[in-house]
């Protein structure tokens, strides 16, 4: 029985190509920052109450 030191799966998966669009799209990156700060002052608005 022969075992293969590593194989494909032992690797970091490769990213897509959308994966590398959001990653390098200012604009994408602009309104995923106004989303995440949206969310973030609702939970901080919720949790003064």
């Amino acid at each position: 029985m022969k075992i293969k030191a590593y194989s494909q799966n032992d690797y970091t998966p490769v990213p897509t190509g959308f994966t590398k669009f959001r990653r390098n799209c200012v604009i994408w990156q602009f309104f995923r920052f106004i989303y995440i700060n949206i969310k973030m002052t609702i939970l901080i608005i919720k949790s003064h109450h």
